[in-house]
């Protein structure tokens, strides 16, 4: 892909360079972009895992019809900071804040991002936020119990301490903010000489747009919590009913932002697997500009969706068709991507290894996931599942399923040059059948749960539906099991795995060109881009003289 390109082996890795602070400072006031990359994953890996305690606590709390394990208040509790934890902790943050603060600077031939002091300080922004979050389950009237929506007027009225909750969300919107503005920046003024829009990898084109939506829908989430805190402190009647305000108000502006947030959280996802595909598959990614272009049309028909989330609210018969019918064309752009990567895969020379089976599990799960959307997305359907496991099912293919499975992948695709060593494979192995299987188990029955009528966020439940609860139970336990595989496994190869080459998977795009790990300012001299970042041609001759 480039020229000019010196491979720096004799300089240390980021790891061990000689800086002027030592020990944990050398890493908390960094302003070194992969060694921030590397703090988000740890932090971020930390809230992941008691995110999924408490999911799991609530799984074997819905056993039995009749509950067992926690107060009903307890439940309330688990499932908001559930939400929030793997929203705004987990989901949003993952791809772009550890893979896009640690590779695109590489990936477009950069030795840092535009802005360094911002990066770092948009990593203790997040730390804040998450640290705040979690304290507010300590101090005195409990932790929030409104969901991770905070709905008005219940999230005026809860004596729970909704407002260091709201306070963190708004902690945590600025730290996307300030990251969307740092890549915005870097992908314009910083890319290597030659490296023209279209000879930019597609984890770049998706971080673009993701960076796009976080500039500019995440105000509006900003705007909306405070306004909560100021309900909740002074009464000024913006949302409660009782004093003249508008409930349906928090949800157009909820909405605004937290449809959008769906594509901050699934678009680097994509751009992870528009990477991985070709690798694998030893073939020039198949129609590279319109999967460049359709992250963009994500982006802005992902923003005019918003109130599909709203169809029982009362609205006129003409905004239902009109939010209905962009629910529909948002999809796609979606489906031109998933398209685009089977193509890519025809007669390709795949090689299945760890990274390429995570994003299969990707495809096929997001494909369920937008499917289900679909049917949300049909007024009639919509009307009869709202509020019921249905959405919840959806939601998790899409959120989980999706962009989950995006993060296994990106993490086993880019582990080695991450940290220069080689996870066991066969253990990653299972760990993907073991975490694929089990999501299915735990999900699916959710789907016909929320047809059959069984409404979310309950307690208690009628006995006719325990059958599939148990069900989607013991997925659970599957699941959680792969889970604990996958990570033990990578943590263990951190001091036991085998180090690794510059370039394990034969990748084309210029991080591979660096190091493994790479050196402190990632390239000896700048490099010269000379093609586009897919060149499989000499696999595919390959092929086809083998033909």
């Amino acid at each position: 892909m480039a020229t000019s390109v010196v491979l720096a082996g004799a300089e240390p890795d980021f790891y061990h360079t000689v800086t002027k602070r030592k020990g944990i400072l050398s890493w908390i006031l960094t302003t070194d972009h992969k060694r921030i990359g590397i703090l988000y994953l740890g932090t971020i890996l930390v809230f992941f895992h008691a995110a999924v305690v408490l999911g799991f606590l609530m799984r074997l709390e819905m056993l039995k019809p009749e509950g067992a394990l926690v107060e009903p208040q307890t439940y309330n509790t688990f499932f908001t900071l559930h939400g929030i934890i793997m929203i705004f902790l987990f989901v949003i943050p993952i791809v772009p804040a550890v893979f896009g603060n640690f590779f695109l600077p590489l990936m477009i031939g950069a030795k840092d991002v535009f802005f360094p002091r911002l990066n770092l300080f948009s990593w203790w922004l997040f730390i804040a936020g998450g640290i705040l979050a979690l304290t507010s389950v300590f101090l005195p009237g409990g932790a929030a119990d409104t969901g991770w929506t905070f709905y008005v007027p219940y999230s005026i009225r809860t004596t729970t301490n909704v407002i260091p909750a709201l306070l963190a969300a708004f902690i945590l919107g600025f730290s996307s903010i300030l990251t969307g503005l740092n890549f915005i920046t870097t992908i314009h003024r910083m890319r290597a000489p030659g490296m023209t829009w279209f000879k930019m990898p597609l984890f770049v084109w998706a971080s673009y747009a993701t960076s796009w939506i976080q500039v500019l829908a995440t105000p509006i989430i900003g705007i909306t919590l405070l306004l909560v805190i100021i309900e909740r402190l002074f009464g000024v009647g913006i949302f409660d009913p009782t004093l003249g305000g508008d409930p349906v108000l928090f949800q157009h502006m909820f909405w605004m932002y937290s449809h959008p947030a769906v594509y901050i959280i699934i678009l680097p996802a994509m751009g992870v697997v528009s990477e991985i595909i070709p690798v694998f598959a030893r073939r020039t990614i198949f129609g590279y500009n319109f999967i460049a272009y359709s992250s963009l049309a994500i982006a802005f028909f992902g923003s005019l969706v918003w109130a599909h989330h709203m169809f029982t609210v009362g609205m006129s018969d003409t905004g239902m068709f009109v939010f209905s019918l962009l629910t529909f064309l948002v999809s796609i752009p979606s489906a031109i991507k998933i398209f685009n990567w089977v193509a890519t895969l025809y007669k390709g020379s795949i090689d299945l290894d760890v990274p390429l089976l995570f994003v299969l599990s990707f495809i096929v799960q997001f494909s369920i996931g937008g499917f289900t959307g679909l049917m949300l997305g049909a007024l009639s359907v919509n009307i009869h599942v709202t509020d019921t496991y249905f959405v919840v099912g959806h939601f998790h293919y899409v959120m989980f399923g999706g962009t989950g499975f995006g993060f296994f992948a990106a993490l086993h695709y880019w582990y080695p040059k991450m940290f220069g060593r080689m996870y066991n494979k066969g253990a990653a192995k299972i760990a993907w059948l073991l975490s694929t299987i089990g999501f299915n188990i735990l999900y699916i029955p959710f789907l016909i749960l929320g047809y059959a009528g069984m409404p979310r966020r309950y307690y208690h439940y009628l006995p006719q539906f325990q059958t599939l609860h148990v069900v989607a139970t013991v997925g659970s336990w599957i699941l959680v099991l792969g889970l604990g595989i996958m990570f033990v496994n990578l943590f263990l190869a951190l001091r036991n795995g085998a180090k690794t080459s510059a370039n394990p998977w034969g990748g084309e795009t210029l991080e591979w060109t660096t190091p493994s790990p790479p050196p402190l300012e990632n390239f000896d001299e700048i490099p010269v881009v000379t093609k586009g970042p897919y060149d499989y041609s000499k696999y595919e001759k390959a092929a086809q003289e083998v033909a």
